[in-house]
């Protein structure tokens, strides 16, 4: 009779195990809680992308709202949304961070629930509102997480973070169009407790994590030119030059609007490619960040570096946008092109601006107040998805001279960003990444 024989510790396959384990533990930052977290991002987007596609349709087919009713629920949650960022750091900065993140993920998990026990718009529209407060505050406070964990080596760990929450982001949405083609209220339900579930789920493995080291001090945050710091926590609200460079960063997030929103409509009314070349597009963008966003990461590994990327950040913004004004000349093969063109120039500007923003916004934060810094710098996304859509609606209805007016608007933009990290660089400009712990 053949005999099993334990491994010994010696053993070849034991050292190749171990060398493989090894290996992994070295190309993901953070330790043991820094991969529970990217499981724990991975988890929400699956959950996220089953309710994301669904939502407009739940309350137009399940809850029986009109397109005007649903479109102001949507416009509120939003608009409610936005406070949700600077909420969040500022609770970071007060109490535990793993806890004020179990309650952001348990709070969303509820009020998404709890749009199963009515169908009143009044109580659609709060609780919809009351989602969106934690929805928003969840993602500053898992940056802040990420950058606390992985320490210098947060750029690898965000571009990591990106490509498996990117994954995450398709799956949920296959999920969403499989039970979509059922089209059933059972059907609608089970998405919506699906997404809840995979909140509580996470809220479970965040437990598990342990609270992270406390930032030590930051010598980018200390070249400021703002009043020297004193006993009092240091105040984003009056910190101008951060402020600006939260009020670019927001521009800089059209990107998002541009692709998701802008692209199918103008695909539709005024050009000559196929109605079905916009999905396909979202998932070549889905596609490229998760093949090259970890590549692209080296590029930015220090706040010096991550700020030399505004340069072909600007320059693929403007290909991007002429390259769209140039699909409305006329002709299903230029149009195609054209859009293609379009499309994977905005996504390379989407991973070259995450990179950039998430070095230099936690680098310009001081450490005595990071969690509020880190929530202010959150609003330019939030702000972004309330003002992108209607933003884009309007260029769309201006016509093509409508595109290369954004992307001048754009390019100037990252110019004056450029100028505004310059000077808050420390002088001679250090190629050494902050560190943000005691060592996304």
């Amino acid at each position: 009779m053949y005999q099993y024989k334990a491994v010994r510790k010696g053993d070849p396959l034991s050292r190749t195990a171990r060398s493989a384990r090894k290996t992994l533990e070295d190309r993901i930052p953070g330790g043991p809680d820094g991969r529970r977290m990217l499981l724990i991002g991975f988890i929400d987007k699956c959950g996220t992308g089953l309710w994301a596609t669904a939502t407009a349709l739940y309350f137009t087919f399940v809850t029986g709202l009109d397109l005007g009713q649903v479109g102001l629920l949507l416009a509120v949650s939003g608009a409610a949304g936005i406070a949700g960022a600077p909420l969040g750091g500022r609770l970071a900065d007060r109490f535990p961070l793993v806890r004020v993140l179990i309650g952001s993920q348990l709070l969303r998990a509820a009020a998404l629930l709890a749009l199963l026990t009515t169908d009143d718009y009044l109580l659609l529209v709060l609780f919809s509102a009351v989602g969106a407060l934690p929805d928003r505050a969840t993602n500053v406070l898992t940056k802040l997480y990420a950058a606390r964990v992985a320490g210098p080596d947060r750029i690898r760990y965000q571009a990591i973070n990106r490509t498996t929450s990117n994954i995450g982001w398709t799956l949920g949405g296959l999920g969403a169009a499989a039970a979509l083609a059922v089209g059933t209220t059972t059907a609608f339900h089970l998405l919506l407790i699906g997404d809840a579930l995979s909140y509580v789920v996470i809220a479970a493995l965040t437990l598990r994590c342990a609270e992270p080291p406390a930032p030590a001090t930051s010598r980018i945050a200390a070249a400021s030119t703002d009043p020297a710091p004193t006993a009092k926590p240091s105040n984003p609200w009056r910190d101008r030059s951060f402020l600006g460079f939260t009020a670019a960063d927001s521009v800089f997030f059209l990107h998002d609007s541009v692709l998701q929103v802008a692209l199918p409509l103008w695909i539709v009314h005024a050009t000559d490619a196929p109605v079905g070349l916009a999905p396909l597009l979202m998932v070549a963008n889905s596609a490229l960040v998760v093949l090259f966003q970890v590549p692209l990461a080296r590029f930015g590994t220090s706040t010096e570096a991550a700020r030399r990327l505004l340069v072909p950040l600007a320059g693929l913004f403007a290909v991007g946008t002429l390259a769209l004004a140039v699909s409305a000349l006329g002709g299903r093969t230029l149009a195609i092109a054209a859009l293609i063109t379009t499309a994977v120039a905005l996504t390379f500007a989407e991973m070259i601006h995450t990179i950039a923003s998430w070095e230099i916004s936690v680098a310009l934060a001081p450490d005595d107040a990071q969690g509020a810094y880190l929530g202010v710098h959150g609003l330019a996304q939030s702000t972004q998805r309330f003002v992108g859509p209607l933003l884009m609606t309007g260029l769309v209805s201006a016509g093509p001279l409508a595109w290369p007016v954004l992307g001048a608007v754009l390019v100037a933009t990252t110019a004056a960003q450029n100028r505004l990290v310059l000077r808050r660089l420390p002088e001679p400009s250090l190629s050494v990444a902050k560190v943000t712990v005691s060592e996304h």
